[in-house]
């Protein structure tokens, strides 16, 4: 078992340290859509989310941001993304701040790391914020993948504990830390890695692009079964690839996985992951067509035949993950405002409507298989 980490505060909410593992998800509305984001804040909440994400893309969701603050009592989590000079104006109106270090440095480049990661910590100690250090498997800083050529695990666990020891040098204790991957297998490697050499740091546990269902929930249990019952995971995410409305179903999803886990309920999935490997993200803010989820649902239908196959298809929805994911799929779909990017690993196939892409994917699947 895993030494109890440090308790942290998010407003009056307590993660770590044995405390109740709070759910949280994410709203998959334009945070400029006041209306709409509120309208799904507020459903996440009456789910049971203990914490809901919202992104912010530039100024104009910023301001809206301030908006959907004072309308609702939820506790706010805000994901920074590329935009991290934006968190000044932010932070007094949210809970908790995200960052994501893979992708520190898009912006004001001559900026060393240290100083943008000091900055957050002075902005979001001022403003009473939590943060969550967010590495994920498509988007890892370049320096550790440089560092650990061929080892993604490593370059996930080395920068998360970079950052830890950064925030611990600006006196800044109030953090979290999510190791994400969308392979199981991975995330459970990941996060026995970090918690074995920071015990003291409270853990948000998610499988990234966990899909459709069921698989998505398969695929978060197989990581969550192993890893929370050795104390590991403060506060969960389940990312499910879900139409808006249906959102809430994170939250369930979430709490039915703890309160098996806490019953003793397990379940066995033999062969799961050893044939065709569907990835697809969770519907967010950033996704920049709804389509994208319909997209998924097809493409899930379409490739049944492959099924014993050993392959990875990826439908990303938004240009965050997109890139970085479908690079590791034998077949990506990366989906913009219009048109689709079929790639074969980091090759470019082409770009295609929506409703035209679907046939040239079966094209090269059947070209993998040899059919």
């Amino acid at each position: 078992m895993t030494p109890l980490s440090r308790k942290i505060r998010v407003r009056d909410l307590i993660i770590g340290g044995g405390a109740p593992i709070p759910v949280q998800s994410m709203c998959a509305t334009r945070t400029r859509d006041i209306d709409a984001t509120v309208a799904q804040v507020n459903a996440l909440e009456k789910a049971g989310a203990g914490l809901v994400r919202v992104a912010i893309d530039n100024a104009t969701d910023a301001e809206a941001l301030k908006e959907v603050r004072r309308q609702t009592k939820a506790r706010l989590v805000v994901d920074l993304q590329e935009n991290y000079p934006l968190a000044e104006a932010i932070a007094p109106h949210v809970d908790k701040i995200r960052y994501n270090p893979g992708h520190l440095h898009h912006l004001e480049k001559d900026t060393p790391i240290e100083k943008k990661v000091e900055r957050l910590a002075a902005i979001a100690k001022v403003n009473g914020n939590a943060i969550r250090v967010g590495v994920n498997c498509g988007s890892i800083a370049p320096q550790f993948l440089e560092k650990f050529p061929g080892d993604q695990t490593r370059a996930i666990v080395e920068s998360a504990l970079f950052h830890c020891d950064l925030l611990d040098g600006f006196h800044f204790t109030e953090y979290v830390v999510s190791l994400k991957d969308s392979d199981p297998e991975k995330v459970v490697a990941c996060n026995r890695e970090f918690a074995k050499r920071r015990p003291d740091v409270p853990i948000h546990l998610g499988v990234t692009e966990a899909g459709l269902l069921p698989d998505g929930v398969i695929k978060t249990r197989l990581a969550f079964e192993k890893l929370i019952p050795l104390g590991i995971g403060d506060t969960i995410r389940v990312s499910l690839t879900l139409p808006n409305p249906e959102k809430y179903r994170e939250i369930e999803w979430g709490r039915k996985i703890l309160e098996d886990i806490a019953e003793g309920r397990f379940i066995s999935a033999p062969g799961f992951g050893k044939g065709l490997n569907i990835i697809s993200c969770p519907s967010c803010s950033r996704v920049e067509n709804g389509d994208f989820v319909r997209l998924a649902e097809e493409v899930k239908r379409m490739t049944v035949y492959a099924k014993e196959k050993k392959l990875t298809i990826a439908i990303m929805g938004c240009r965050v993950n997109g890139p970085g994911e479908t690079d590791d799929a034998d077949l990506g779909l990366w989906c913009g405002p219009s048109t689709v990017t079929l790639k074969r690993k980091s090759h470019a196939v082409g770009s295609y409507r929506y409703n035209e892409v679907l046939p040239v994917l079966k094209k090269n699947l059947d070209q993998l298989i040899g059919c």
